[in-house]
């Protein structure tokens, strides 16, 4: 498996590398990036073979996809794909007036949410002058989830479907976008969507891993039989398959529950039994299912960019995931390398 392998997103025909670039860090999630620093990142992650990018109005408030698009205008259009994602509009405001929640020192823009027909059409042309471009490649209804909503989440799903995505498939049929679809945290919010909806795509993040692993119940065989293409994001949980059950753990954007980390511990002691790091197999095992198309990977910095890379193009012996499954640590259904 290599990072530039190119895979068909879903029935669409935008096809992605098999690894991708999740641009949120450049927008200074939990820490400050410089604009060159983050131009580093986009560079290298080309010269590594990566032609995917993902971004959204909220990472940075705006900045992210204001980096990515000048970090890319040196490349040929045609030669990546970009998707970025709705659901929230930016307005103009002075910093410190308005909440950045994970973001520091973002653009100065407050965030609303917004899943409007005209809402969702407004976005997009932000986002375009964002990025420098005419056209996104795909194009994602961004957290109508409850990890996000809360009790309201049913309220904004319900705008998000049964308005907001007329703005999509409109804007698909214009061919200002080539695919659509969904960017969620939960794997029953992007089950139903994808009932309810025409969706080309879907960005799971964090639900499909060497932790967990439910949505092979229902939601990948869905996707698989109406080919809906998977791009994963937060294949590490946010942190602890790339750490080991170390103290301090991340899971799920907090601190790793104890279950979680046992259950770490032990997937990493048969990944020592191969001599296979743990964040290569979490990498490769996510990569393998039939539905998914690429792997989404937000790095902190060069070293961590250029060793998912290497981790990704690694061998793994077939036993491993033999002994995972004989361990009860994976699904026997589960699709492996």
């Amino acid at each position: 498996m290599q990072v530039h392998d190119f895979r068909r997103l879903g029935r669409t025909a935008v096809r992605c590398t098999a690894m991708s670039f999740g641009a949120a860090p450049i927008g200074n999630f939990l820490r400050p990036f410089s604009d060159s620093s983050a131009t580093d990142m986009v560079s290298q992650a080309w010269d590594l073979g990566m032609r995917y990018f993902d971004t959204a109005p909220l990472y940075g408030h705006g900045l992210s996809e204001h980096r990515l698009g000048h970090a890319l205008r040196g490349y040929e259009r045609e030669h990546y794909v970009v998707s970025t994602k709705v659901g929230r509009r930016l307005k103009p405001a002075k910093p410190g007036t308005f909440d950045s929640g994970l973001w520091v020192q973002p653009a100065p823009f407050s965030a609303s949410y917004d899943y409007s027909y005209d809402g969702v059409m407004r976005s997009v042309e932000e986002s375009l002058h964002r990025m420098l471009t005419d056209h996104v490649d795909v194009l994602l209804m961004h957290d109508v989830d409850r990890y996000t909503h809360g009790d309201a989440q049913p309220e904004m799903f319900r705008q998000a479907v049964d308005d907001g995505f007329r703005a999509l498939v409109k804007l698909r049929e214009e061919k200002v976008v080539s695919a659509i679809g969904f960017g969620v945290n939960e794997a029953d919010i992007c089950l139903e969507a994808l009932r309810q909806t025409d969706a080309d795509c879907m960005l799971l993040a964090g639900r499909y891993t060497l932790l967990e692993q439910d949505p092979l119940d229902e939601l990948l065989p869905l996707c698989e039989s109406r080919e809906v293409g998977v791009i994963l994001g937060g294949v590490y949980n946010s942190g602890i398959l790339a750490t080991g059950a170390v103290e301090g753990a991340k899971f799920n954007y907090g601190p790793a529950p104890r279950e979680m980390r046992e259950r770490t511990e032990r997937i990493h002691a048969v990944c020592r039994e191969h001599d296979v790091p743990l964040p290569a197999a979490a990498l490769q095992f996510a990569a393998a299912h039939p539905a998914v198309t690429s792997v989404c990977i937000g790095s902190r910095s060069p070293e961590q960019q250029n060793n998912s890379a290497v981790l990704f193009e690694s061998e793994i012996p077939d036993a491993l995931w033999s002994d995972l499954a004989a361990a009860g640590l994976l699904r026997e259904d589960a699709p492996t390398p």
